[in-house]
C-alpha cells in the first residue's frame, strides 16, 4: 500500500510539472531521491531498473490529457460531412485535414534531433546527468534563461502568432532546443522548447500549444524505448504502480493544462524562472549537506 501511495505522489508531481516549464523528469528524480520505491535489493519486490522506466512511462498519462483536451486540433481525418465539405468536396482527399497534416509533418521535423541523439546516447545521458546536482544546475541555468529572455522579449511583437505560421525551419530550430531537455534532466522539455520558440519570435501562446502537441510523439517514443530496454516482464506490483502513476498524471494534467493556457494569456514565464532558481538552490544545499 505504501508503494501505491508513492506512485500516486509521483503521478501528481508528473501531472503538474510535465506542462509547467519546471522539469517533470527533474522533479521525479528529486522525489525519488527522497522517497524511493523499495527494490528487491532492499527487501522489496520492485527491480533496480524499474524507476528509470517508470518516471518516463507515466508521462503517457500527461500526454493522453493533451489528446483529450485538444482532440479537434490534432485529429487529422475529416469524417463528418461538414468536415469533408470544409476540406473541399467529396473526393478521397477531403477525408484529410490538410492543415493538421502539415502541422504533424512540422512536429515530426521537430522530433528529429532528440530522436536521433536520444536513441544513440540515452544510456550515456542517464549515467552522466540523471542525478540531483545536475538537475539542480539545469533548474537554475534555465530559470535564469527564462527571466532574461522574458525581459528581452518584453515589448517585442512576435512574428509567429498562429500555429500555421510555424515554418519547417522554425520547427527544426525548436527541435534543437528540445534536444537540451533530452540531454540534461532538470532543463524541462516544455521549458526548453518554449524558451527556444520565444527567442526565434514565436508568441507565448503558440509556443505553449506547439510544445503540447510536440510532446505527443516525443513521449510516446521515449516511453516505448524505455519499456523495450526494461523488458515486458513486469511483476504484478510493478504493473500496478505503473498504471496508478499514469492514471493519476492524466487526471492532474487535465487541470494543469487548462490552468496554464489561461495563465499565459495574461502573464509571462518569469515566475517559473524564479521558482526554478529557488528549487535548484534548495536542492544543491540539501544534497550538499546530506553528502
Amino acid at each position: 500500500m505504501i508503494e501505491i501511495i508513492k506512485a500516486i505522489i509521483y503521478g501528481i508531481v508528473e501531472g503538474i510539472t510535465e506542462w509547467l516549464p519546471i522539469s517533470s523528469t527533474g522533479h521525479l528524480i528529486l522525489v525519488e531521491s527522497l522517497m524511493p520505491f523499495q527494490t528487491v535489493k532492499d527487501g522489496g519486490t520492485v527491480s533496480e531498473d524499474f524507476f528509470g522506466m517508470f518516471d518516463v512511462v507515466i508521462q503517457l498519462g500527461a500526454i493522453l490529457a493533451v489528446v483529450v483536451l485538444f482532440w479537434s486540433r490534432i485529429w487529422p481525418f475529416a469524417l463528418t460531412k461538414k468536415e469533408r465539405e470544409k476540406e473541399g468536396g467529396t473526393g478521397v482527399m477531403s477525408f484529410f485535414k490538410k492543415d493538421i497534416w502539415v502541422l504533424w509533418f512540422k512536429i515530426l521535423v521537430s522530433c528529429v534531433p532528440a530522436a536521433v541523439i536520444g536513441v544513440l546516447f540515452d544510456d550515456v545521458f542517464d549515467a552522466l546527468f540523471y542525478n540531483p546536482p545536475c538537475v539542480a544546475i539545469a533548474l537554475i541555468v534555465f530559470g535564469i534563461a527564462f527571466i532574461v529572455i522574458e525581459n528581452w522579449n518584453k515589448g517585442r511583437h512576435p512574428r509567429v502568432r498562429e500555429l500555421s505560421e510555424i515554418t519547417y525551419q522554425t520547427a527544426l530550430m525548436i527541435g534543437v532546443f528540445q534536444l537540451l531537455a533530452a540531454i540534461f534532466p532538470g532543463t524541462s522539455r516544455s521549458g526548453a522548447t518554449i524558451v527556444g520558440a520565444l527567442l526565434i519570435g514565436v508568441s507565448r501562446t503558440v509556443a505553449a500549444e506547439y510544445t503540447f502537441f510536440l510532446a505527443i510523439p516525443v513521449m510516446f517514443g521515449a516511453s516505448l524505448l524505455k519499456v523495450v530496454k526494461f523488458g515486458f516482464a513486469f511483476t504484478s506490483l510493478e504493473l500496478t504502480l505503473l498504471i496508478t502513476g499514469t492514471v493519476v498524471s492524466f487526471i492532474v494534467s487535465l487541470f494543469v493544462l487548462r490552468f496554464l493556457m489561461s495563465y499565459i494569456k495574461k502573464h509571462d514565464f518569469k515566475v517559473f524562472g524564479w521558482y526554478r532558481i529557488a528549487l535548484g538552490a534548495v536542492v544543491l544545499l540539501y544534497f550538499g549537506i546530506v553528502a
